[in-house]
């Protein structure tokens, strides 16, 4: 896929146009999202993401087209998991109800530039060795062993901060309260740092750590940078509104990190096979290619698409014949 670098451009251009209207309508006047709201935001960034996907099919054929779709669904899928700590964290940090969209918007901003270089920096080492499919696989199953055997019951609902935000903490002081949504304010002539600030590196910083699983993930599913690092932009940009959407629903997804852990198993089983289609270990058939099966774009996003839908649906039946099943799942205060 030939992909002109005035063609990147106009793409990172026309993403931070869409980042800024949502900015300007929906935080312009800081208000707590309703669902209906919410919904219609999600609405508009999935229609927004298949005319891109049909645009891609238009000028360059239902294969690259069917990569994009396929990351897209994916990428969107695992960060609903995602939700859940980005939950825990609006609750630890007290986050009041009117900048929590404004939090998530910053928060995902950043995450989208430290995702871009994270994509950078995949496909080059990628395109110099094509071994590193072999690792992305494994880790990928492994990711997935581990995602199914996760009891969200039994989970810390406790955030603790990493590294990045006890640097910051190192810094600068940190005020009290929440400033009117500032990050920044000065008192008595000394720059502080408010929770709001805080808290946006926090779901940034977190973000990138979610990264580690998708971008190997959707790698297995396309090798073209262009298409990965746009289905994550989109999964990115439609995430935070996700977050209102969901409310209630979130805790009721009771297999949803099986679902995920089998998304995540079968693209680790994809990676491998098609590693062995074109291996070059020379310790591994004389360095030759294996004659292995490999796993086309129509049927991974077949089984991404089948597995999603009896998840929810299983999850769904789960709950309603038994209401204690529900995962508990922090409310967000709107006072500090």
């Amino acid at each position: 896929m030939s992909v002109p670098v005035w063609l990147w451009f106009a793409t990172i251009a026309g993403l931070m146009v869409l980042l800024a209207i949502d900015l300007f309508i929906v935080d312009r006047k800081p208000h707590e999202v309703t669902i209906g709201e919410a919904a219609r935001w999600v609405t508009f960034y999935v229609g927004v993401a298949v005319l891109f996907g049909l645009g891609i099919w238009y000028f360059s054929g239902g294969v690259y087209a069917g990569e994009f779709f396929a990351g897209y669904i994916t990428e969107y899928s695992l960060s609903v998991d995602n939700l859940f700590i980005f939950l825990i964290i609006m609750t630890t940090f007290k986050v009041p109800a009117i900048h929590q969209h404004k939090v998530l918007l910053i928060g995902i901003l950043m995450a989208l530039v430290m995702r871009g270089i994270f994509i950078a920096v995949g496909a080059a080492v990628i395109a110099q060795f094509s071994w590193v499919f072999y690792l992305f696989g494994a880790f990928l199953i492994y990711t997935g062993y581990k995602l199914a055997r996760t009891d969200h019951n039994e989970e810390e609902e406790e955030y603790k901060e990493n590294v990045a935000l006890r640097f910051v903490r190192k810094i600068y002081p940190v005020t009290d309260g929440y400033r009117d949504g500032k990050s920044f304010v000065r008192i008595d002539g000394k720059r502080f740092v408010t929770p709001m600030f805080i808290v946006i590196v926090a779901i940034g910083t977190t973000d990138l750590l979610f990264a580690l699983d998708s971008i190997p993930a959707i790698f297995g599913l396309t090798k073209e940078p262009f298409l990965v690092f746009t289905a994550n932009a989109f999964a990115l940009m439609g995430l935070r509104q996700l977050y209102f959407l969901l409310g209630g629903l979130l805790n009721k997804l009771v297999y949803l990190s099986i679902g995920l852990s089998v998304i995540l198993g079968f693209i680790g089983v994809k990676l491998i096979l098609e590693a062995l289609h074109t291996n070059s270990l020379p310790f591994l058939n004389g360095g030759e290619p294996l004659h292995v099966p490999t796993i086309g774009i129509e049927v991974s996003l077949s089984v991404i698409i089948g597995v999603l839908a009896i998840t929810t649906i299983a999850s769904l039946v789960k709950v309603r014949r038994h209401p204690e099943a529900v995962k508990p799942v922090p409310t967000p205060s709107d006072h500090l």
